[in-house]
């Protein structure tokens, strides 16, 4: 029941429950729809932030990829870099290596020098080997081996009389070096050689 003042007098006006039925569904039927709303407006906010959060994901693990790449690429700039200066440094300890075997080639005279300056000598060779070593560096002394492009200069030809010493390395007149890097093999400097040919 409702009252209402009228000019100071109340009013009795009677309702019935179908009204307030009514109007309760309304006010339901409202409160639902503005529910709806900011349900519809929360869920685009979330789908919006999902994007946002896999988009963030996505930079990120493109940044640690190239992060990954690049500091991959740096220590394999390192790895080159350090054999580069390696073999520089070789190629500057050849022609002493050289001057070594030079100065021991002539084995008569060398047999004819003081014993003490001599042994000394050797042992300079020795530790100047030893240091060849120790950077992986071998030397190629391919004497009596058939000749490779690769691994060989060919400065003249001698003559031979066996047929099976054409194209075969019958002087080293300079040996060359190789350098080991891991499973590759990297030619320092071609041994120098002359390699047989058959009298015309």
């Amino acid at each position: 029941m409702v009252y209402m003042k009228n000019n100071e007098s109340e009013l009795e006006i009677e309702t019935t429950n179908d009204d307030t039925i009514e109007l309760e569904e309304t006010e339901l039927i409202d409160e639902e729809e503005k529910s709806n709303d900011k349900l519809k407006k929360l869920r685009e906010k979330v789908a919006q932030c999902e994007d946002e959060k896999k988009q963030l994901l996505d930079d990120l693990q493109r940044s640690r990829a190239d992060f990954l790449n690049a500091r991959k690429r740096l220590e394999e700039e390192r790895a080159r870099d350090h054999i580069r200066q390696r073999k520089a440094h070789v190629e500057e300890l050849l022609p002493l290596c050289d001057s070594f075997e030079m100065a021991m080639s002539n084995k008569e005279a060398w047999e004819k020098t003081d014993e003490i300056w001599r042994k000394g000598i050797e042992g300079i060779n020795n530790q100047l080997m030893r240091l060849l070593e120790s950077y992986d560096v071998k030397v190629i002394d391919p004497k009596g081996t058939s000749f490779d492009p690769y691994r060989d200069e060919a400065v003249g030809t001698e003559v031979v009389e066996d047929e099976k010493l054409v194209d075969t390395i019958v002087t080293v007149l300079q040996r060359g070096y190789e350098l080991q890097v891991d499973d590759t093999t990297e030619v320092i400097r071609h041994a120098r050689v002359t390699t047989g040919v058959l009298k015309n």
